[in-house]
């Protein structure tokens, strides 16, 4: 992987790890919005939805068109796409390794036969009643 695209995912992934800016991008997923617009969906000041939006904009998720005094926000959603192939790479190794570890489990528990059988700190009340003769 090169310098630049693991620049791109570090600030990527850094600008969507927080919920506020997560919640932008949502916004700007359903149309391009005016920063004053957007600013007024959340409990906290435009002064800090503003360093918000500066964050995305480092990191190439947002882009600003500045018409006259009106500060449009527009989603560029290339920077999410290199990310999600990022993950989607790794994708397999992961499905392979939980695939691995379901049947281990399924077949340890198989080998391990009924309940009665395990330590009694795993088995439940009823199981226990049942090993020791009760109801």
């Amino acid at each position: 992987m090169g310098e630049y695209q693991a620049d791109l995912l570090d600030s990527v992934f850094s600008a969507v790890s927080d919920p506020t800016r997560r919640a932008i991008l949502a916004r700007l997923a359903e149309s391009d919005a005016r920063v004053t617009d957007v600013a007024g969906a959340f409990p906290i000041s435009l002064n800090s939805t503003s360093k918000h939006i500066r964050v995305l904009e480092g990191a190439g998720l947002v882009r600003r068109n500045v018409r006259g005094r009106e500060h449009i926000l527009t989603l560029e959603a290339a920077p999410l796409a290199e990310a999600a192939a990022w993950i989607e790479h790794y994708r397999g190794f992961w499905s392979e390794q939980l695939a691995a570890l379901e049947a281990f489990v399924t077949d340890r528990a198989a080998a391990e036969g009924p309940a009665a059988e395990r330590p009694a700190g795993d088995r439940s009340a009823a199981d226990r009643d049942e090993a020791e003769g009760g109801s």
